[in-house]
């Protein structure tokens, strides 16, 4: 069985394709933006990288979502609903935790079957 790395680097590959899933690195977005900007930018991540990867969203199966400050919980969760649109919704685990800078309000890391 084969694997596939997308966008890869010395350090991490942004999306690997393995058996059937895509696992997608943990995205996070411009830094300094709000929770609302961020999570419109990382979703439009998660969008351009899974059709690279020959699938799409609604073929999550499940996401991480950590917040730098729970306090953007429903902002996040308003644009999550939004691109979910009622449908097809991935297991979901949403945590608080200090990001790679301060800058970081959100990031999602995803996995999903191929279409």
């Amino acid at each position: 069985m084969t694997i596939e790395r997308l966008h890869s680097g010395s350090r991490m590959s942004q999306a690997v394709v393995h058996g059937g899933l895509v696992y997608l690195a943990g995205q996070v977005a411009a830094p300094g933006e709000d929770a609302t900007a961020q999570t419109r930018a990382i979703l439009g991540q998660i969008d351009a990288l899974l059709a690279e990867a020959g699938t799409d969203k609604s073929r999550l199966l499940t996401a991480t979502i950590w917040l730098a400050d729970m306090a953007d919980f429903g902002a996040m969760n308003v644009v999550w609903e939004e691109w979910i649109g009622g449908a097809n919704a991935p297991t979901r685990a949403t945590g608080e935790v200090r990001l790679a800078t301060p800058d970081y309000k959100v990031e999602v890391i995803v996995t999903a079957a191929l279409a």
